[in-house]
């Protein structure tokens, strides 16, 4: 299943999330716009993981003085993802 997710408050835009619908594993982790590498890097790290594992660890993650960060919008967009399934 594929979801895209519009961020706020970071320099990513939109985050695009695959999700097994099998095994309910991310597949696929891709940002559009942001600090490339690092979330090239992000998006790997992920890979095979649930979506509760991820919120677990990057919900909260802040980006200098700014409230969230990509990784946070990553754990915000799992999270509604979550509560769309769950509906």
């Amino acid at each position: 299943m594929k979801f895209q997710y519009k961020t706020e408050g970071t320099c990513s835009k939109l985050i695009d999330i695959e999700i097994n619908p099998a095994t309910g594993l991310i597949e696929d982790v891709r940002f559009n716009g942001g600090c490339n590498g690092n979330l090239q890097g992000i998006g790997r790290l992920v890979k095979g993981l649930s979506p509760d594992e991820v919120i677990g660890k990057l919900k909260g993650v802040r980006c200098g003085n700014r409230p969230t960060s990509c990784p946070d919008q990553l754990a915000c967009a799992l999270a509604s993802i979550g509560e769309m399934n769950a509906d």
